[in-house]
């Protein structure tokens, strides 16, 4: 069988890496833009939804999360409704710094997708959502303190 997921694994890597040194002068690290621009996209997300989307546990998402809110690049503020949820907004500082973060994750889609036609872009996106949706399946048992069974 191919090693996809080795290949998936090797792009996200090599990704990760050029943006945590391309980014190391806004002293964002280890992942840390993948918050902040979630946030940006998504202005009063809750906590739990973020760590969701990005597909972390809430311990990793709360440490980027504090570390954001100390960089003031993002503030909790209640919501409205339940007390309990505090809404993550970005600050100032932080929507200044969203259109960078753009820029090089448009730039990066690019690069990454050169050479191929429109129809092989689609069809990549539409098996890449596949994969992901089986996977998640996965992901949310073991979230749940479940074991998988090989």
């Amino acid at each position: 069988m191919k090693e996809i997921l080795r290949e998936i694994g090797m792009i996200a890597r090599a990704l990760d890496s050029i943006s945590n040194i391309e980014f190391k002068e806004l002293e964002l690290t280890k992942g840390q833009y993948l918050y902040l621009v979630r946030i940006c996209e998504n202005p009063g997300i809750i906590q739990e939804k973020l760590a969701e989307m990005i597909k972390v546990d809430r311990t990793t998402a709360a440490r980027a999360i504090q570390k954001l809110e100390q960089q003031g690049l993002i503030e909790k503020k209640n919501d409205g409704i339940n007390k309990k949820n505090k809404g993550l907004f970005p600050t100032d500082k932080g929507q200044q710094i969203y259109p960078f973060l753009k820029r090089e994750g448009d730039h990066s889609n690019q690069v990454a997708l050169s050479g191929l036609s429109t129809d092989e872009i689609e069809t990549v996106f539409n098996l890449l959502q596949k994969i992901r949706k089986n996977v998640e399946v996965d992901w949310n048992h073991v979230k749940k303190g479940n074991k998988r069974e090989y």
